[in-house]
């Protein structure tokens, strides 16, 4: 068989995957937090028909001649896909008014956690960093749950600094926690540190926790899980001291080190822009399309070659 038609598979084969991911895109079009992926392309290993060869000195009668060099002559089998990468660009912001709705300005990503190997403490409101389930996200719709604590519409819990509750006097901070909204809270607001306020009962200002962002110098190492949410991997590049999540000087305030700030009352868009993703849809389509007319063409080729004999 003609090595041609293979080739052609192996473009085929890749655009699909090309055009797969920007339809995952499209769909994605209008999901909170959402980091669109591209697929670069890379060739396959090329068949050596002959290799370098140096420049070559032959004596005769003459004198000395000197032949020049030759190239190496290679025939490509085609391309492969190189990297499927998700783009970590700042999406628009939209406005919604809503307290628990938060937008990052700039890097960084919300920390939620369930339980792993040991329970969270709902009561004492601490979370163990090393044996707690970690996530990662960029959309920002929260929500309060039955005992005022901060979660996603997981119902993983928000983490940050949590503050003990205290009757009389300020409240008192705790390590990593849980960040919860006293329930006979007059109301709260959260600022763009990340420190959540609340007016008592008693008309009191409290501070009822801060929420922490996770920074990662390679954004593109993370490994996506769905909903919205990112897993940590060996390639992340944890921003601090590299060891993980331990405690909670590992965990950044928003506005410092790097970080973007938190905005309350919006949400964070999808990065993808629709008209790029066309574009990017008729290219493929184009490139599909001219490796499927390479596979006829050889086709053709080889049925002449099958009527030589008659």
């Amino acid at each position: 068989m003609l090595r041609s038609m293979y080739s052609g598979i192996s473009g085929m084969k890749g655009f699909q995957t090309k055009l797969d991911t920007i339809g995952n895109n499209i769909a994605n079009v209008n999901t909170y937090g959402y980091k669109k992926g591209r697929v670069t392309f890379q060739d396959m290993m090329s068949q050596t028909m002959s290799g370098a060869q140096g420049p070559t000195a032959t004596q005769d009668g003459d004198g000395l001649n000197v032949r020049g060099g030759l190239n190496p002559s290679q025939v490509g089998l085609g391309s492969q896909i190189g990297s499927i990468d998700t783009i970590h660009t700042q999406g628009n912001r939209q406005t919604t008014n809503r307290p628990l709705d938060l937008a990052l300005e700039g890097d960084g990503m919300f920390v939620m956690a369930e339980s792993g190997e040991e329970p969270i403490d709902t009561v004492g409101k601490e979370v163990d960093l090393e044996t707690a389930n970690l996530s990662f996200s960029r959309a920002g719709n929260f929500y309060l749950d039955n005992d005022g604590a901060i979660v996603n519409n997981n119902g993983q819990y928000l983490v940050g600094q949590s503050y003990q509750i205290e009757e009389e006097g300020p409240n008192t901070p705790l390590e990593a926690g849980i960040i919860t909204v006293p329930t006979d809270a007059q109301s709260f607001s959260i600022q763009t540190d990340g420190t959540v306020n609340y007016i008592d009962n008693a008309g009191n200002s409290k501070v009822a926790g801060q929420i922490r962002l996770a920074q990662f110098s390679n954004s593109s190492g993370l490994q996506k899980l769905g909903s919205n949410e990112f897993q940590n991997t060996n390639n992340a590049g944890i921003f601090n001291d590299g060891d993980g999540f331990n405690t909670i000087d590992d965990l950044l305030v928003a506005g410092q080190d790097g970080t973007g700030q938190m905005v309350s009352g919006a949400l964070e868009m999808s990065n993808v822009d629709l008209a790029e993703s066309f574009t990017e849809m008729i290219t493929a389509q184009r490139g599909f399309q001219a490796n499927t007319r390479i596979i006829t063409t050889s086709d053709e080729i080889l049925q002449e070659l099958v009527n030589l004999k008659r």
